[in-house]
């Protein structure tokens, strides 16, 4: 019962996380969908550490389908963005094992760099193949991939500070090791 609570939690938060990040950082949109500072990026990315690849995906997914009924624009491309915002973290997380043979470190900014750097990639190319080949007044210019991705990694670095801040704070996650 308490994974449901916070897989609805997470769901929750993003979209609100969302909704504000839209707010405060309106000065430093590049397109509707872009921004320089995108804070919900890194919440993708906790949401499959702290709940798992299933739970947290999940968590990610509800939060999308959540703004889309929020805001009136259910759509076949609204549902292949949600599924490109669920891809970006596991392909970084898996990509991350891959490379290094272990898990993530959540106190360990190398690794939290390195996965949200993995992430951004990911999350932009997946979001930017979709509106190419479904929507493609979604693609406005060239230059809005590389805007995608410096919003999603200020944003998630942002966060990541804050995670680890959180974490040492309450001796939760991995071990740090000397950097």
């Amino acid at each position: 019962m308490l994974e449901i609570r916070l897989i609805l939690l997470s769901a929750v938060l993003f979209g609100l996380l969302h909704t504000v990040n839209g707010w405060i950082f309106s000065f430093a949109q590049v397109t509707p969908h872009i921004g320089w500072i995108y804070l919900p990026a890194f919440l993708r990315l906790v949401n499959v550490l702290v709940l798992g690849n299933l739970r947290g995906t999940v968590a990610t997914a509800l939060g999308g389908v959540l703004l889309m009924l929020v805001s009136g624009s259910i759509s076949g491309v609204g549902f292949l963005n949600v599924a490109s915002s669920c891809s970006g973290p596991l392909i970084a997380v898996a990509l991350f094992r891959f490379q290094t043979g272990r898990e993530v470190s959540l106190v360990s900014l190398k690794d939290l760099a390195a996965l949200t750097l993995a992430y951004c990639v990911a999350n932009a190319l997946a979001h930017h193949l979709i509106w190419t080949l479904f929507d493609p007044a979604q693609v406005l210019t060239p230059e809005q991939l590389a805007g995608m991705m410096v919003g999603d990694f200020s944003g998630a670095m942002i966060g990541a500070y804050g995670l680890k801040w959180f974490a040492q704070r309450f001796k939760i996650g991995f071990p740090a090791r000397s950097e």
